[in-house]
């Protein structure tokens, strides 16, 4: 499945580069044609850092930001945005003067939860969604209830891949889309052309990453 593997560079720089492959995958709420693989872009830390500095640059003067909620492993990325954000002048409201990065937490529901320790970093904070992969904007819309819930105000939604523009009329920010990934087709489980196909899924895949399938 690997050797399938196609390169796209991003037009923020070229040290930007997002890693595709074409097939058959599973996501939680879709399925799809393309993987598109985060692995370098999450862990490595040059490209982290210039998609966080990519990200920082299109905010507007006056955003205000506290704290970066940061999903499916994108914690990397999201140290690098505050340290950008610092480095940059953007003001927080924080009495430390400087960013909380952090990430919820999964109940056995499956529900997503901040504890205790970290409601201080979101209730009456401005927020950043920082999220690795949008397919169809069901994550994004569980995330803002969240923070919602816990009193933050998301202020900027910044996803590395996004398929999805906007969301409840809010912008969603993405270095790549669906116009760099010729062919990027999103499905409906019951109305996807492959499996009507009989064609096998590749593997299981979320913003985490992919689990093959034999």
């Amino acid at each position: 499945m690997e050797q399938r593997a196609m390169k796209f560079y991003s037009k923020a720089g070229n040290n930007i580069i997002l890693r595709a492959i074409p097939g058959h995958f599973a996501t939680s709420h879709s399925h799809i044609n393309y993987y598109v693989d985060m692995t370098g872009l999450k862990t490595r830390r040059n490209e982290a850092s210039a998609v966080a500095k990519a990200f920082v640059q299109r905010f507007p003067i006056q955003t205000v930001v506290d704290t970066i909620v940061c999903m499916d492993g994108s914690e990397v990325i999201g140290a690098y945005m505050a340290e950008e954000l610092e480095r940059s002048n953007i003001p927080n409201q924080n009495a430390h003067h400087t960013v909380y990065v952090v990430t919820p937490e999964f109940n056995i529901n499956n529900q997503m939860i901040f504890r205790d320790n970290l409601i201080p970093a979101i209730k009456g904070k401005n927020v950043v969604l920082l999220l690795a992969t949008s397919t169809t904007g069901l994550t994004i819309s569980r995330s803002m209830a969240c923070i919602d819930y816990y009193g933050g105000r998301v202020q900027q939604i910044c996803s590395v891949f996004s398929a999805i523009a906007e969301i409840n009329g809010q912008k969603v920010e993405s270095i790549f889309s669906t116009e760099d990934v010729p062919g990027y087709q999103a499905y409906e489980a019951y109305a996807c052309p492959y499996c009507k196909n009989k064609q096998k899924l590749d593997a299981m895949v979320n913003g985490y990453g992919y689990s093959k399938l034999f």
